[in-house]
């Protein structure tokens, strides 16, 4: 599978979100660098993995409506 990465801009178009939200909300709280975002050869323009953000918003949707049980499951009600 090919990654597709996307700048800041084109992350606000796809999620609906703000690019400063993104930048001050999201960055580093639930999009992680190495995981959600790259900075390609270390400078300071940052790249996000469209596919890792796309995944993990699905995992984030599927528990919302869900119950946190203490050993880590979520109960559906």
């Amino acid at each position: 599978m090919t990654q597709v990465y996307v700048t800041t801009e084109e992350l606000s178009n796809l999620i609906k979100y703000d690019c400063r939200t993104i930048r001050e909300r999201l960055k580093d709280s639930v999009l992680f660098e190495g995981v959600h975002y790259i900075r390609p050869f270390g400078g300071r323009k940052i790249l996000y993995d469209w596919e890792a953000i796309k995944r993990d918003m699905c995992k984030f949707s599927a528990n919302a409506m869900g119950i946190p049980m203490a050993n880590g499951g979520v109960s559906h009600g």
